[in-house]
């Protein structure tokens, strides 16, 4: 599991509400926090110069735009792996690239889905307008999310109105350079060049918001999540999806919520603007986690190192390396467990 710093920490570099009883949980840890940074001090970061990331809707206009401009500004610059993957353009890519490469190993405004989840075309955050992340797609006749392993009864989860290019907001006119990895419902997806997804195919940015996926994002299931799971073999197992049993997690149903291509794709994602948000809520969920019992949480890793076991592999330590690529390099995983002086006192943030 990676903290999505890397992203937040370029786009600063291109940048010149009432709570429900997830945030009523995280703002009762920070006690707890406090007291084991007076145990543990983290150097300079302290509660009262760390970052504080905000839910998007929290955020001024202005801030919103700030951040759609800083995206916008990492898709104007040139790539640093296109010699890895001909279809990265753009320093944008570079994320894409990296998550296509390590998805099988590794899977400053957050999204709070529960926030919006009976429908969320409508939340600030996917309405279209000039200060969200742009809306759905124009109405495309698709077929539904069908979910592996499923039971029969619930395997397909019902299309939304859109599937098509989006119409309005910041990212109308973006073009979507990699992928795709997967195979996509919508018809009309040209597929990759090269069977890995890192050939060149420039097409538009496709959504189908669906609030039939995002039931699995309310605030009852995030709370249960982290209440619940006294393990991090048990919290990851639950937050990633247990879909034989019919559940299919707060990490499936956000990006089934988002959905068409390439927010559909588990590999390809990142190429939507809205993965980065969704990604920082699954932080803060694991944020939230920790601060239950920090001195065991903090150091907890489990399962194996590779995706569902496939290639079988041994079980993960704090040890192994994260390879970040031109975004960072090596790191260890034990450097990236704490938001609080994690990376060698790079990392030094809290939620709201």
């Amino acid at each position: 599991m990676i903290r999505p710093v890397v992203l937040v920490s370029a786009l600063f570099a291109c940048v010149a509400v009432a709570g429900d009883k997830v945030d009523d949980l995280a703002a009762a840890s920070l006690p707890k926090l406090k007291e084991w940074l007076a145990k543990n001090p983290q150097g300079n970061c302290t509660l009262e110069t760390a970052v504080r990331r905000k839910e998007w809707g929290d955020l001024t206009k202005q801030e919103r735009k700030d951040y759609t401009d800083a995206v916008l500004c990492l898709q104007a610059k040139p790539a640093l792996t296109s010699a890895l993957a001909p279809g990265a353009k753009s320093r944008f890519d570079d994320y894409v690239v990296i998550h296509i490469l390590q998805t099988g190993i590794n899977h400053d405004s957050y999204w709070n889905w529960g926030r919006y989840a009976d429908d969320p075309v409508k939340s600030p955050v996917l309405n279209g307008d000039d200060y969200s992340l742009s809306g759905d797609g124009y109405p495309v006749p698709h077929a539904g999310i069908n979910v592996p392993g499923a039971p029969e009864s619930i395997r397909v989860i019902p299309p939304g109105n859109g599937g098509g290019c989006v119409m309005s907001g910041p990212f109308v006119n973006m073009t979507v350079n990699l992928g795709p990895r997967l195979q996509f419902s919508l018809s009309d997806v040209p597929p990759n060049p090269q069977k890995d997804g890192l050939g060149y195919n420039p097409r538009c940015l496709r959504r189908d918001i669906n609030k039939n996926a995002a039931i699995w994002t309310t605030t009852n299931r995030t709370y249960d999540l982290i209440t619940q799971n006294n393990n991090m073999h048990w919290f990851q197992t639950v937050m990633e999806g247990q879909f034989v049993e019919g559940n299919f997690g707060v990490h499936a149903g956000g990006h089934f919520t988002i959905s068409g291509d390439p927010g559909g794709d588990f590999y390809v994602s990142p190429s939507d603007p809205a993965f980065y948000l969704h990604h920082t809520q699954l932080d803060r969920i694991w944020w939230i986690w920790q601060m239950q019992d920090l001195e065991k949480r903090l150091l907890d890793v489990a399962k194996t190192r590779t995706m569902a076991n496939n290639p079988p592999s041994a079980n993960g330590t704090l040890d192994d390396l994260s390879n970040l690529g031109v975004l960072g390099g090596d790191v260890r995983v034990r450097d990236l467990m704490s938001t609080m002086g994690g990376m060698g006192g790079k990392l030094c943030y809290i939620y709201e």
